[in-house]
This record gives C-alpha cells, sequence and structure tokens, in this order.
C-alpha cells in the first residue's frame, strides 16, 4: 500500500453528490467514537487526514480519500443517539445509496470497539454486509484498553462470533500502532486478489 500519494478527494452529504467509482474502494464503517477517524490516520500514515472528533456523530458525510491502488471511503458514524430523527434519516438515505449503487466495492472494513460486546447496530450491519455478499473484515479498536486476560476473551468471543460469517477480525490500538501492518496487507490481499 502505497500511502505516500493519500490525499483527500471530496466529502458527499446526500448519494446524489457520489463520485463515480473507478477504482477499488475500501470503505470504512463502525459507530460514533468507535476510534475509525484513528484507525484511517493510522494506516494511511497521516495525523489529521480523517478528522479525530471528541463529538460522536460529527461525521456527518461520506469522505473519499485517493490512494494510487484504492480509494479510501469513510462512511460516517452511525448509532449516536443524541442526533436527529431527520439526521438519521438523511444518514440512511446517504449509506443506503451508496451501497445500492454499482461501485467496485474491494474491502468493508467494519469496526468494533474490542471492550464490549457489538451493539444491535454493529450487528444488524455485519448482518446486512453478509446477506448483500460484500467482502468485509472486523477490526477490534481500543485493544490498549484492556489487560490480557480480558483481551484474550474478548478475542475469543469475536472469533466465535464472526466464524458464522467466515470472517476474520484484527484487534488495533491506535495508541500503539499494533495490528496496523496486519490490517494493510488484509486490505493489500483483497485488492490485489479481489477475493
Amino acid at each position: 500500500m502505497d500511502t505516500n500519494s493519500v490525499k483527500f478527494v471530496m466529502s458527499c452529504g446526500l448519494s446524489s453528490q457520489l463520485p463515480e467509482s473507478n477504482l477499488p474502494e475500501v470503505v470504512f464503517s463502525g459507530r460514533s467514537n468507535v476510534g475509525k477517524s484513528s484507525l484511517i490516520n493510522k494506516i494511511t500514515n497521516r495525523k489529521g487526514l480523517a478528522r479525530v472528533s471528541a463529538t460522536p456523530g460529527k461525521t456527518a458525510t461520506i469522505n473519499f480519500f485517493s490512494l494510487k491502488e484504492f480509494m479510501l471511503v469513510d462512511l460516517p458514524g452511525y448509532g449516536y443517539a443524541k442526533v436527529s430523527d431527520a439526521e438519521k434519516q438523511r444518514w440512511a438515505e446517504l449509506v443506503e445509496g451508496y451501497f445500492a449503487q454499482e461501485r467496485n466495492f474491494a474491502l468493508i472494513v467494519q469496526i468494533c470497539d474490542i471492550r464490549h460486546k457489538p451493539t444491535d447496530d454493529d450487528v444488524q450491519m455485519i448482518d446486512y454486509l453478509s446477506a448483500m455478499g460484500f467482502p468485509f473484515i472486523v477490526v477490534l479498536t481500543k485493544k490498549d484498553k484492556l489487560n490480557k486476560t480480558e483481551l484474550k476473551n474478548q478475542r475469543e468471543f469475536y472469533e466465535n462470533f464472526l466464524a458464522d460469517y467466515g470472517v476474520k477480525c484484527y484487534p488495533f490500538s491506535a495508541l500503539k500502532g499494533d495490528g496496523t501492518e496486519d490490517i494493510k496487507n488484509a486490505i493489500d490481499k483483497f485488492i490485489k486478489e479481489g477475493v
């Protein structure tokens, strides 16, 4: 993965604004405040590429970043209770509109917080990705917040939970960078092999 050429392309607040899908797309999905921006910044080796916000629900657009081999797509975080119903509807129209288009989906990186079981929204998203046949992996953020025993237990829980979907999970720490190379390798594999 060549991160030297990474640059911001555009933000879309409506599905009608979405650009054409010319490159393979690697899509980052997860609930608000799960550490999605930190993961993107770590993978691309750019501190401020994706904006890290202390306020959940801040990213309300689909953001596109171009790299040499693929387009990195940052979906707005879901599941933030304080967002208005109108905003939730707009989010649903935007994200559903994105997935409904004929696009070059190389990989969906679904993000969950390793400290907790998947939320109802997480399960709904994983079910949706599986039912639609999208290629996806699950990244488990915030692994540095757990001790060794907790980490082992939570990893086993997620591995068992995802076994039914035939999907791999990757524990990750934005603080220490643990898991970054594994995730980058997985992305490379999906782009090259289209598997």
